[in-house]
């Protein structure tokens, strides 16, 4: 049996924990393995990971001044064929140096980099990132952004291994949610957009405001599903009504059973600005035989053919992603053939079956 410990340092619950939740939840029932979550004191984070019922162990985790985190870690990796699986770089730190105090060499490091963004790489990094076994990539449009950075990294130990999500319902606790076109009055005339995750400027959700502000008002309704920083979500409510949008657009909040949400879109929306390492929210709606239309300027057109089993426009282009949108609001036919195609697609290529194979063989080789 090998022993996996999941490093996670987020304060608040992002796309990352999801995947780590996700993965964590196929570990516990895979007899080959013994899986352990090691994450920080937040409330936030922890109540998610307790509900899997596996072993969760609370570590400061602040990076590479953080001497406690490694010497309590260590104590977990004496003994025994351990993975220590870290997702974000910057644990890599007290992973390695966790290892060492250990003494323990059936110990391996893996590192999934999850974001598209700098990375450090002074002389102490340098030695930190080649004590780490195997590198996982989720897209190879990430692969090839860290090239660039890590130009003498080994390349042997890099591994590209998409993303997936869990393909049934998200329907935990037995949760139904409410039906969207119900609450908010919506007519079988008025088209379903859906924008789901966190509401930050990255993400692109004043540019789908901005575009939406150039459509029919009686054509269509926007929700918009996430939390994000006070000041940010201020500026869009402000937007919403200098625009007189009120009547076209919902804020939600943060809702857990997403997929239950996305059954029920018409048009999957996710106007990312800032190039996305892979896009879990584009592959939930081709999940569930979404149309969908995204940006061109991350991993997205390495899953997403233009025309074909999506729509792809460019960032920060409110007129271009508005025109987009219009048309698919126009061509009912149109938004079923691309929702069926992206569907065939993920079912080809993308489900979390490969994608779990790919890991746990990355685990066991």
């Amino acid at each position: 049996m090998i022993n996996v410990f999941h490093i996670v340092s987020d304060s608040v619950w992002t796309g990352t924990c999801q995947q780590v939740y996700d993965l964590v939840s196929f570990l516990r029932n895979d007899e080959r393995f013994y899986v352990e979550v090691v994450c920080k004191k937040n409330d936030a984070v922890l109540k998610h990971f307790r509900r899997l019922e596996v072993p969760v162990s609370i570590l400061p985790l602040k990076g590479i001044t953080d001497i406690d985190s490694p010497v309590r870690l260590a104590t977990l990796l004496r003994r025994g064929n351990n993975v220590v699986h870290v997702h974000n770089i910057r644990d890599a730190w007290t992973a390695v140096y966790a290892r060492r105090i250990s003494e323990n060499r059936n110990t391996r490091i893996i590192a999934t980099v999850h974001k598209i963004g700098k990375i450090r790489t002074n002389f102490i990094y340098r030695r930190i990132y080649k004590s780490i076994n195997k590198w996982i990539f989720i897209s190879s449009f990430a692969r090839k952004y860290y090239e660039q950075l890590l130009p003498k990294a080994n390349k042997s130990q890099w591994h590209t291994v998409h993303d997936s999500v869990i393909a049934p319902p998200d329907t935990r606790d037995g949760v139904i949610v409410p039906q969207l076109r119900n609450v908010l009055g919506l007519g079988s005339d008025k088209v379903l957009l859906i924008y789901h995750g966190r509401l930050s400027p990255e993400k692109g959700v004043m540019t789908l405001l901005r575009a939406v502000s150039q459509l029919d008002k009686s054509r269509y309704h926007l929700v918009i599903i996430g939390e994000g920083h006070t000041k940010f979500v201020s500026q869009l409510k402000s937007f919403i009504v200098a625009n007189q949008l009120l009547r076209n657009v919902t804020m939600v909040g943060f809702r857990e059973q997403i997929l239950q949400y996305v059954d029920q879109a018409d048009i999957g929306v996710v106007p990312s600005v800032q190039p996305e390492a892979m896009c879990l929210p584009c592959l939930e709606y081709m999940m569930r035989g979404k149309a969908l239309v995204t940006t061109d300027n991350g991993a997205q057109p390495e899953y997403i053919n233009n025309g074909e089993n999506g729509v792809l426009v460019q960032p920060d282009n409110h007129l271009m992603l508005a025109q987009a949108l219009n048309h698919l609001i126009e061509n009912p036919a149109e938004r079923l053939r691309l929702g069926e195609r992206a569907r065939v697609t993920f079912d080809a290529e993308m489900t979390y079956d490969l994608f779990y194979n790919s890991i746990t063989q990355l685990y066991l080789s």
